[in-house]
């Protein structure tokens, strides 16, 4: 059935790109059709193809360009792209700082929002930043690889470098890839759900050059396990620990609830803001420390704490923000819903001789609630959500606590700018500019600080 709509499969066009979606994608409108079209960056006028159309949109590819963009840069690979590791890679840095700017500003103006956006907060060497990899092993073409998925598909592009990993992490992918080709060890297959190695996990510390690895297998029996050991430890002398991780289930949740440490400690180490963590395989820890650092020291910062504070860390995680705030603040309190999280923050506070930051289980909305009948009186309230942004019942827990300020670290505009709204509901506005970050260079992610006041 044909869809009454301006362009069909298989067309081409001419036209002038417009804008970039918050994916990335150019956006050219046929009779005011949008198509979206990856590698087409606005300005520039192109021949495109269309590829697939519903009844809203349709998504197409350039053939060829008229005019290109004064900010597109020569792409280092185009499977960044295909795979959607660097889905910004053809545009210059500069000019994706500005985009993470204008994403912002532009969502605040839709809702008539007066707020300012400040210039994004980026990096001197925006690549090969991520401490942390996940690659899937898959059998292509009847040899062991290690790549990451097409997008929107299940089909592993066989990768060696990463672009935006720790080139130390793409290197000790390699060495395990090659040592399960050498012992014939049998990778997953999705479709039979047979096979032994499902993904393997690289974590190295920034600081400490700590590095994990974790082999998630099907299997509770791991093959020729002690010259796989071998072969990682004489090829990387980095490696403190080496974890299987068994997750049997046929699932999409990529570690599964059982960890063996196999060799060394069950944990590496790695420090932030002078502070030491803890870091398991199964630990959220920020992917870009030199980022998360300067995201930190902003967010304290437009806190203004002069040491006599009380302050609630919402969504405190392993207590990464908690023990930072706790150097500038009389005292701290976070919570956190992933109770081995919370386990790891106490352990960190510890480490660290922190004795002013107190962590518990519990959902964030119950406890500030549970907090408020004990009489605590919180100066500062800071928040740092998952991309659904906070629950209404969050957002009323934390105005009828009354702090002077709600610290806001966002990692997506959308729901910040619904948020932003809904506080002011309660009482509370922004006052000062909003601060993006880039925490992830080549990708469309937006990270920011925003401070309401009451």
């Amino acid at each position: 059935m044909k869809l009454n709509t301006p362009v069909h499969k298989n067309e081409s066009f001419d036209g002038t790109v417009m804008d970039l979606t918050y994916q990335g994608m150019g956006v050219v409108k046929i009779d005011n059709f949008p198509i979206f079209i990856p590698n087409a960056l606005p300005s520039e006028e192109i021949s495109f193809g269309v590829t697939k159309v519903t009844k809203n949109f349709a998504f197409g590819r350039v053939i060829d360009w008229k005019k290109k963009s004064a900010d597109r840069v020569e792409v280092k690979n185009k499977q960044y792209t295909q795979t959607g590791i660097a889905p910004l890679q053809h545009l210059a840095y500069s000019a994706q700082l500005k985009f993470k700017q204008q994403q912002i500003a532009e969502l605040l103006q839709k809702d008539h929002l007066d707020i300012d956006v400040l210039p994004t907060i980026g990096m001197d060497k925006p690549y090969q930043y991520r401490n942390k990899a996940q690659v899937p092993v898959r059998l292509v073409r009847g040899k062991v690889e290690t790549g990451f998925y097409k997008r929107g598909s299940h089909e592993l592009v066989p990768i060696e470098d990463f672009f935006i990993q720790d080139p130390k992490i793409d290197a000790a992918i390699i060495v395990v890839r090659d040592l399960l080709r050498k012992f014939h060890i049998e990778p997953y297959d999705e479709k039979t759900n047979k096979g032994v190695i499902k993904t393997v996990m690289v974590r190295r510390g920034y600081y400490s050059h700590e590095m994990m690895i974790v082999l998630v297998t099907k299997t509770k029996k791991l093959p020729m396990v002690q010259e796989l050991i071998d072969g990682m430890t004489a090829q990387l002398p980095e490696v403190k620990s080496i974890v299987q991780n068994v997750n049997s289930a046929k699932t999409n949740v990529l570690l599964g609830e059982k960890n063996f440490t196999i060799f060394g400690k069950p944990t590496i180490d790695d420090q932030l803001l002078g502070i030491n963590f803890t870091i398991s395989p199964n630990s959220f820890y920020q992917v870009n420390p030199q980022q998360t650092e300067k995201l930190y020291q902003r967010a304290i910062e437009q806190a203004q704490l002069t040491g006599a504070e009380t302050v609630i860390d919402a969504y405190c995680g392993i207590g990464t923000i908690s023990l930072a705030v706790a150097q500038h603040a009389a005292e701290v309190y976070g919570v956190e819903i992933v109770a081995d999280a919370v386990e790891d923050a106490k352990h960190n506070a510890k480490r660290n001789k922190i004795a002013n930051a107190h962590f518990v289980v519990g959902k964030a909305e119950e406890q500030m609630a549970q907090w408020q009948e004990d009489g605590l009186e919180p100066d500062v309230i800071m928040v740092d959500p998952p991309r659904k942004g906070l629950a209404p019942e969050l957002i009323d827990a934390a105005a009828a606590m009354a702090p002077k300020k709600v610290v806001y670290v966002s990692c997506n505009p959308a729901t910040l700018v619904r948020d932003i709204q809904l506080f002011a509901a309660k009482g509370y506005t922004v006052k000062q500019p909003i601060q993006p970050v880039d925490q992830f260079p080549q990708t469309t992610h937006i990270e920011s600080i925003t401070v309401l006041s009451r």
